[in-house]
């Protein structure tokens, strides 16, 4: 397998979305014109429910512009796939920039590393989760009911370049969930690392710390189990 190019990890901490987005543009461009390394950015934002363009997606916006500004909760528009999300404090939310084509990817491979970095960051901290066809991000089951989402997913290919990327639910408030329909899948719920370990629960810098190193390995040697997967 050819040698895949350095990784730069840029931790933003806390920060808006519009700013984080604006980081990202700025970045997407530089890695195609080849000014700057692959980088994976870190960031909580602070609470927002970002939409993507798509007509339906505000029928998935459960909660009134009045009810959102009494909760603190900012909306944004989005470019990247999917539907509606919701992201806050608690929430480790990881954007890579990196062209595809230099780790071997393309855009479903991409997506199942992505998965994958989560699964194992999960496991490492006793957490059983996995994928579910035809459901982008990682899931956890619940006794009784319909899997859970401890991760959501939802990219944007600019160049064979990629934007935004997963939102990893370590800690953050999940009553902000029923704000929305979470990813337009009606009957599901969202659940966190610190609801299913409670006190063991990691702390934010111990997820990024694995999440990082497991993101990394994936994309410099584990491609082909990841492929194979697809």
């Amino acid at each position: 397998m050819p040698k895949t190019p350095p990784i730069t990890i840029q931790d933003l901490g806390r920060a808006g979305y519009a700013a984080a987005l604006s980081l990202q543009r700025e970045l997407n461009q530089a890695v195609i014109d080849g000014e700057k390394p692959p980088t994976v950015l870190l960031v909580e934002h602070d609470p927002v429910i970002t939409l993507t363009r798509r007509p339906s997606v505000r029928e998935n916006l459960l909660a009134s512009d009045e009810h959102l500004t009494e909760l603190g909760v900012a909306t944004a528009e989005t470019d990247r796939g999917g539907d509606i999300t919701y992201h806050g404090p608690g929430q480790l939310v990881v954007y890579p920039v990196l062209k595809l084509g230099a780790f071997g990817l393309n855009l479903s491979s991409y997506m199942r590393l992505l998965e994958q970095a989560v699964i194992d960051t999960a496991a490492h901290f006793g957490v059983t989760a996995h994928r579910e066809c035809g459901a982008t991000g990682v899931w956890v089951p619940r006794e009784g009911g319909p899997d859970a989402k401890l991760c959501a997913m939802g990219v944007r290919i600019r160049k064979n370049t990629t934007m935004h990327g997963l939102a990893l639910n370590v800690d953050p408030d999940l009553s902000h969930f029923e704000l929305i329909v979470p990813c337009g899948l009606e009957g599901r719920g969202v659940t966190s690392l610190k609801e299913l370990l409670g006190d063991d629960c990691p702390s934010m810098q111990a997820v990024k710390d694995r999440l990082c190193a497991s993101l990394l390995a994936l994309l410099s040697g584990g491609l082909q189990r990841c492929a194979k997967q697809q």
